[in-house]
């Protein structure tokens, strides 16, 4: 027997980003201060994501024991990114190429937003700086800061030290495995509070930017979303066609943090459960503690798309003609830049005008014509980031054979949703 709608974690988070879509729509003023709300929700899940991604990332490769097969698997993981990154940013190029979302709009008629923090960061970003940042000054500094890329790098060193120890690690090992679960205990209760954050952020966005700035670049936005779709259910689907599982299926198992993410544009409100999910769904912890966070960092295909539309959407709005050979130096340029787009603060723009000026075709001023709807499309981009990232860590459990069957089909039978939000509830309670 099913559980009351109204407990059913999607209905609640579904209900709120309609409900605070339209307070921002009737009353502007009360959606723009709902924004703490949004603000703190986000900051809640913040407040975990690092400590998560550092003992999951320990207890994969502590877990694994073998320092090669660990190689293998990171990898396998950064191949397969580059790769589907690729197809993605191609995906973007051809679409836009096809629909000229740019051809015909009056680039002096748009709203324009302010571009000089964004330009001037993009200019002094680089691949030499970005790789260098990679390496933490300060241990807890990157902790403290909250730089995904950082922790990833301590926590692999940290999981290969441990792993090299052997049998007098053992106890520390154990004293993570238990940490470990108060995080993600944590994490269950914060996610009671989702659709209240969701609620706000979607008030929000709607109250502060309004309908209305979404009709002279509709088209873009449109094209925008088609691709992401097409990336999603032609791409992936595919790809997981291909390893032996079905995407509808997983999409449907993971379906609460895909809507957690569309209420908030943050793919990192989702990230602690699509971790627990995703072992619950089968893959192993070893598999999953690599590869959700590399991802996280190097596997954005929906930033990618969204890059690589935008640079040429701005080209056609400021009648600039890219020949074949120019727009294959944005895919070459993506591939590189888009590395970038984690953990820094307005990263697509900062990325966006690094591409930009890269380039040195298209002028940089050009990111102004879409900063107005830059917040509308962020929500498919952090989606199809979560969605690839989901698909990214089956396909390498599975080519691993690092993959349990037997728990997938539980995970996908309808009774198992009712008996895992009976056990949340349960446990909240004890809390």
């Amino acid at each position: 027997m099913g559980r009351p709608l109204y407990k059913n974690l999607t209905a609640q988070v579904l209900t709120a980003i309609a409900l605070g879509a339209l307070l921002g729509a009737l009353a502007p003023d009360a959606g723009k201060a709902m924004k703490p709300v949004g603000d703190t929700f986000v900051n809640l899940v913040k407040m975990i994501i690092t400590p998560i991604i550092f003992l999951t990332i320990v207890l994969g490769i502590a877990g694994m024991r073998d320092l090669k097969a660990v190689g293998r698997v990171g990898g396998k993981a950064l191949l397969y990114f580059e790769i589907v990154t690729t197809f993605a940013i191609a995906i973007g190029l051809v679409v836009v190429n096809v629909t000229r979302p740019g051809a015909g709009i009056d680039a002096t008629a748009l709203a324009k937003g302010d571009i000089s923090k964004y330009a001037t960061a993009g200019k002094e970003m680089s691949f030499v700086d970005f790789v260098t940042h990679v390496v933490p000054s300060s241990v807890v500094g990157a902790f403290a800061n909250g730089d995904v890329l950082q922790v990833v790098f301590f926590a692999v060193l940290f999981g290969a030290a441990l792993a090299g120890i052997g049998e007098a690690g053992a106890p520390m090992l154990t004293g993570l495995e238990r940490l470990s679960r108060v995080f993600f205990r944590i994490t269950a209760i914060i996610m009671k509070v989702a659709p209240i954050g969701a609620f706000g952020a979607m008030a929000y966005t709607i109250g502060n930017f309004g309908l209305r700035a979404l009709l002279p670049l509709g088209r873009l936005m449109l094209d925008v979303y088609v691709t992401m779709a097409l990336f999603v259910f032609v791409v992936l689907n595919l790809i997981a066609r291909a390893s032996g599982f079905s995407l509808r299926k997983l999409l449907a198992y993971i379906k609460e943090e895909i809507l957690l993410v569309l209420g908030t544009s943050s793919s990192e409100a989702a990230l602690p459960s699509l971790i627990a999910k995703l072992e619950a769904y089968g893959c192993s912890r070893s598999v999953v503690g690599l590869v959700v966070p590399t991802g996280y960092s190097f596997n954005l295909d929906g930033t990618s798309i969204y890059l690589a539309m935008a640079t040429l959407f701005i080209a056609q709005a400021m009648r600039v003609d890219l020949s074949l050979g120019q727009q294959l130096s944005v895919l070459a340029v993506l591939m590189v830049t888009s590395k970038g787009a984690a953990g820094v603060t307005g990263s697509g723009f900062i990325v966006l005008a690094s591409t930009l000026s890269a380039m040195r075709v298209v002028p940089v001023e050009g990111i102004a014509l879409v900063l107005g709807v830059d917040r509308f499309m962020s929500e498919a981009r952090a989606i199809t980031n979560l969605i690839g990232n989901a698909v990214a860590t089956v396909v390498i459990s599975r080519h691993e054979r690092a993959f349990d069957d037997a728990k997938r089909l539980v995970a996908e039978s309808p009774a198992h949703e009712d008996t895992m939000e009976a056990l949340d509830e349960a446990a909240h309670a004890e809390v």
